[in-house]
């Protein structure tokens, strides 16, 4: 992976290509739960992919290649949300829905239900994307100690739901 950065970074397209490939998932869980809506998630990644691609002679430390991708495409999630907050009623957010064909996907998304949203960032990038605590609190410009709290708040609300069943 690390070689496939550096190809990317000096100007391999192929590279880039595979990269944005190989982090396509990641990109969609994460725009997903912040957006609540498959439309808004592609738009989000589609201008992450380019914002990426003009950026990439930028990346200071190619190990930090995925956290910096996900950062930009918190911010760009955050822009989306601001405009719908100028544009729409407040808790006005245009929602698309769509039949999903797997049963562990249909989990998930109920099991991210069960908690407060602002849990449910937390939630994905420590449980599906892999990152650290520390790696969640820099990408989302909180305290390491928010992180914890949040993971364990998110953690308790689900089980709480589980018990109700």
């Amino acid at each position: 992976m690390q070689a496939l950065i550096e190809k990317a970074v000096q100007g391999d397209v192929e590279a880039f290509l595979e990269l944005m490939d190989r982090n396509s998932l990641a990109m969609y869980k994460v725009a997903r739960a912040i957006l609540n809506n498959d439309d808004d998630a592609a738009d989000a990644i589609q201008s992450t992919i380019l914002c990426c691609f003009e950026k990439l002679d930028t990346l200071k430390r190619p190990e930090y290649f995925k956290t910096w991708l996900i950062r930009i495409l918190i911010n760009n999630c955050n822009r989306i949300l601001r405009y719908y907050k100028r544009e729409n009623l407040p808790g006005e957010m245009p929602e698309t829905v769509k039949l999903d064909s797997s049963l562990a996907e249909f989990e998930f998304k109920e099991m991210l239900n069960l908690v407060d949203e602002k849990y449910r960032l937390v939630l994905i990038l420590y449980y599906l994307e892999g990152f650290k605590i520390p790696e969640i609190a820099a990408l989302l410009e909180m305290n390491v100690n928010t992180v914890k709290t949040r993971l364990a708040r998110a953690r308790e609300q689900i089980r709480m739901a589980y018990l109700q069943k």
